[in-house]
């Protein structure tokens, strides 16, 4: 008996945790962006890509709402309650704290009962449309990593449009379209996440799963982001590894995902019939009494910290980057082009670290052997008199892996460009390493009527010792 009883017991455990569970506890891995490993040369750093923790990005947004003024409760006015929309004796007045309803309630605890929430201004302009935008903004560029989850405590809108924006609101592109009839609202057919594959995941869609008017048990909508995962990680996102190789793989894919603003917006109020009734318009308005955004600061796997300091989200950046996503190398760490971290390979990814311009700091005071020879009439003179021609005589063990120039320190001149950090694309009239030579002077036709004159003596050696700097990484003594 106690045998049979106790393997109930366990499959009732399995079974409720399975239920419990449909997702992974912890979104990914990459918590850690280096850790020490012992090598025949002793304790070493080893990097790898890294992010920060999954968390709630509601509570470092600000919000705005278009028009400023739609917040109902000045002027005080009635509204009809949800569950009797003809009992229109509920009123909201914003200089009463219990009878108002300001936007800051969409993003506060909710478990209380009766719920917070934000309200708009009825409909009593009917048949002026009754629009409002409410903006989420994060002057941050976060990537998403659960479904936005919107609760109405009115009906949910008859339309209804999500947006986002990669540029801090400058323009905007649709997410997802909300309606009760897509074909009338927005000349779309109807489709939900479901009718999407791994080809089809960015498609934009309009759905008519969550308009369905003026019901007291139908207040969520859904902008289904883990729904989109399971495409590429399974039902229950439990292959990980393949969503995070698409997602290194397809920059598309991962900047559907990315966002830096978002925006709602309300078109139509939940009328629940053909008609709206004109007798009755105090019973027409939008009340959102939650709005669940959850993600991560985008570091670009440079970082596993984002700290909130002066309203500002900015991440705590390694591997020798730097910037508010680590998008860029920090100054005298340039010695290969910034690149963000990478997934892969699974499971600690690469880290793509910022290396210094040169491994091993040149030692100047011996960068000169024979100071002599170049003509220097003052040892402790930067500038020599000589022709530059003499830079590239200079012989550099291990050259491969010295920088040519950069748009730091190795500046290529008279116009020329850096390409690559391995040569500069000079002028038609220059020549040389840096674009420092007339080209004139090795035809010897160099002259008043040439139009091609000498630069500034004082530019020399500036030049030789940039020119040097370029090519003198580093030195085997």
């Amino acid at each position: 008996m106690y045998l049979s009883r106790f393997l109930s017991i366990h499959a009732l455990w399995v079974t409720v945790s399975s239920v419990m569970q449909p997702y992974p506890l912890v979104w990914g891995h990459y918590d850690v962006c280096k850790t020490q490993i012992y090598t025949e040369e002793g304790k070493v750093w080893d990097y790898m890509a890294c992010q920060p923790e999954s968390t709630d990005m509601t509570k470092y947004l600000k919000v705005k709402l278009d028009p400023p003024d739609i917040t109902c409760g000045d002027p005080p006015e009635s509204f009809c309650a949800m569950g009797n929309p003809y009992m229109c004796n509920n009123e909201c007045d914003a200089s009463t704290p219990e009878l108002a309803h300001p936007p800051e309630l969409m993003f506060d605890f909710e478990g209380r009962h009766p719920s917070t929430f934000w309200q708009s201004a009825t409909w009593k302009e009917y048949p002026k449309p009754l629009e409002v935008n409410i903006t989420l903004s994060w002057s941050k560029t976060i990537e998403l990593t659960d479904n936005i989850v919107i609760t109405f405590e009115s009906g949910r809108p008859d339309q209804m449009i999500l947006e986002k924006s990669l540029d801090y609101g400058r323009t905007w592109q649709p997410y997802q379209y909300y309606a009760t009839d897509c074909l009338d609202a927005f000349h779309m057919d109807p489709k939900s996440v479901k009718d999407l594959s791994q080809h089809t995941v960015l498609e934009i869609i309009c759905t008519e799963e969550y308009s369905t008017g003026y019901t007291t048990n139908s207040k969520i909508i859904h902008f289904e982001i883990k729904d989109r995962f399971a495409f590429f990680a399974g039902p229950r996102l439990r292959n990980m590894a393949s969503l995070y190789g698409q997602l290194d793989t397809t920059k598309k894919l991962r900047d559907f995902f990315t966002v830096t603003d978002l925006r709602i917006r309300l078109l139509r109020p939940a009328v629940g019939e053909i008609f709206v009734d004109e007798l009755h318009l105090a019973r027409y308005f939008y009340a959102i009494s939650d709005i669940k955004v959850r993600g991560r600061c985008k570091c670009n796997l440079h970082a596993t910290v984002c700290v909130y300091d002066n309203s500002k989200l900015t991440c705590e950046c390694e591997h020798n980057t730097t910037g508010p996503d680590c998008g860029k190398c920090k100054k005298n760490y340039q010695g290969r082009p910034w690149s963000p971290g990478s997934y892969l390979p699974i499971p600690k990814g690469t880290a793509n670290t910022c290396d210094t311009l040169q491994r091993y700091p040149p030692k100047f005071n011996r960068i000169w052997p024979n100071i002599s020879s170049l003509e220097v009439s003052n040892p402790k003179q930067v500038a020599p008199k000589l022709a530059l021609s003499t830079v590239s005589s200079v012989q550099v063990a291990n050259h491969k892996r010295a920088n040519v120039c950069d748009n730091e320190l190795l500046h290529c001149q008279n116009g020329g460009t850096c390409h690559n950090n391995v040569r500069c694309l000079c002028p038609a009239a220059y020549t040389g390493i840096l674009c420092e030579k007339l080209r004139c002077e090795e035809a010897g036709s160099c002259g008043s009527e040439s139009g091609q004159g000498a630069p500034p003596r004082g530019s020399w050696g500036l030049l030789l010792f940039t020119g040097m700097l370029g090519t003198a990484s580093p030195l085997v003594f």
